[in-house]
Parts: structure tokens; C-alpha cells; sequence
């Protein structure tokens, strides 16, 4: 499906999505001047289309513990290997995300943890389980983050 198979009052109610999930049929039809019978089949159709893979929290990772995020790129030790880096490592939950990325390296990971000596244990334990080499970037402000896509 291209972009501009999507309309607009979809895309109104997709952005509303996107900024409150737990947003009701109601208000989103006070949104998108449509009823809440209607709201509710389109957002089903959505889903049903793929346009809506699935609804969640936004975390406070701070206050959770784990306040130290860190973005780590790898490299294959012996590009000869299996590419099999993100299954290697699907078990580790300190990984939050794993992108198969252009460029130097193969792999980002978006990581969090509770103190830089943690980070370097996780970094052990990735190199490690993934015969990889790595390269680390911490973050020292998060200013905005998921933020919803508007056009």
C-alpha cells in the first residue's frame, strides 16, 4: 500500500493513534466528525490492513532503573560467519531494538541500563555471544523520542 493510498481522515486517525493510543472511539470521532461506529471500523480496518500493528506504553526508563540509554554498533569479527547476529542476540533484554543498518557496521542496538559498569557488562556479554566487534554511543538527553509521524 503507497502513502497515497491512505486518506486523509485515516491519517487523522492515525496521528491521533500515534499520540494517544488509548485515545476512545468517541474522541476520535469528535476528532475526525465522524461517528463512533464508524471511527471504530475504520481503526479495524486499519489494523486489519496493516497500518496499525499494535498499540503500547511509552516507558519512564528512569524511573524504572535503568536510566543510562546507549546506542551500540556492530561489526562481524569474520564476515565469513553466518549473519545470524540478531538471533544471537534476541535473548539479551537489555537490547531494546536491533536494526540491520547500511554503512560500516551491520547492526544498531538502542540498549538500556542502570550505570555505565552495567553497559560494559553488556558489551562483554554482546561481543561475546555474537563473535562481534562494537562501537558505543551513550545519550545524554533524550529531548523527544517515538515521536508520531504527521504527514
Amino acid at each position: 500500500m503507497t502513502a497515497a493510498e491512505v486518506e486523509t481522515t485515516d491519517r487523522k486517525i492515525l496521528q491521533l493513534l500515534a499520540a494517544d493510543g488509548r485515545m476512545s472511539y468517541t474522541d476520535l470521532g469528535r476528532a475526525t466528525g465522524l461517528s463512533t461506529s464508524a471511527v471504530h471500523q475504520r481503526v479495524k480496518r486499519l489494523e486489519q490492513r496493516g497500518l496499525i500493528s499494535g498499540y503500547g506504553a511509552t516507558i519512564n526508563h528512569g524511573q524504572l532503573g535503568l536510566p543510562l540509554t546507549a546506542f551500540i554498533s556492530i561489526r562481524p569479527i569474520d564476515p565469513s560467519q553466518p549473519d545470524d547476529c540478531p538471533e544471537r542476540l534476541r535473548d539479551v533484554p537489555e537490547i531494546e531494538s536491533c536494526w540491520s543498518v547500511a554503512g560500516d557496521e551491520s547492526y544498531m542496538l538502542k540498549v538500556r541500563t542502570a550505570t555505565p559498569v552495567a553497559l560494559e557488562d553488556l558489551l562483554a556479554r554482546i561481543r561475546a555471544a555474537a563473535n562481534v566487534s562494537t562501537r558505543t554511543t551513550i545519550v545524554l538527553t533524550t529531548y523527544y523520542e517515538s515521536r508520531p509521524v504527521t504527514g
